[in-house]
């Protein structure tokens, strides 16, 4: 097939040896130096002017400007594109993927059950009631017998030395 007395290879030919550098240039600005984008966007821009070969003013710097608009265009297509959906990515290797277990849930269980043991009694059984078995400082009191406060006071000192033995254990 002919175009303007050249054919389909002659003209690609002629746009990338006349365009290519300069237009790989523009698009390397355009696409922050990304350059496997900017291939895509010369790539595309010469293949948008080779189907358009009937409608292009052949003077260089009609050409070139028309190049530019084209390549610019793209990267901004390119850039709302990626706005509009979420980036890909690769699909794990099946290897790779974790399954949830209850290893660590268990661990941190044992870890937290050893350090109750460095607590009185008293502490312990208020660190219990409140936090294990979710009552009230009041319903707490009530069962055991003692003030309120009695309970906040255990339940103060239960926690600082808790902190502790866990700090220690790491």
């Amino acid at each position: 097939m002919r175009r303007h007395g050249h054919t389909e290879e002659d003209l690609a030919t002629a746009l990338y040896r006349d365009f290519g550098t300069p237009l790989m240039a523009f698009a390397l600005k355009l696409t922050g130096n990304d350059r496997h984008w900017a291939e895509d966007v010369v790539q595309e821009t010469l293949i948008r002017a080779w189907r358009n070969a009937e409608k292009l003013d052949r003077s260089p710097d009609m050409l070139r400007a028309w190049l530019y608009t084209v390549a610019r265009r793209i990267v901004i297509d390119g850039r709302r594109s990626r706005k509009a959906r979420p980036q890909e990515v690769e699909e794990p290797d099946a290897n790779s993927v974790g399954v949830p277990d209850e290893s660590d849930r268990t661990l941190s269980a044992m870890v937290v059950y050893d350090a109750l043991r460095v607590l009185s009694d008293e502490q312990r059984e208020a660190i219990m009631q409140t936090y294990l078995r979710d009552r009230t400082v009041n319903d707490v009191a009530e069962t055991l017998g003692v003030p309120p406060g009695t309970v906040k006071s255990r339940l103060y000192h239960a926690v600082r030395a808790l902190r502790r033995a866990l700090r220690d254990r790491g």
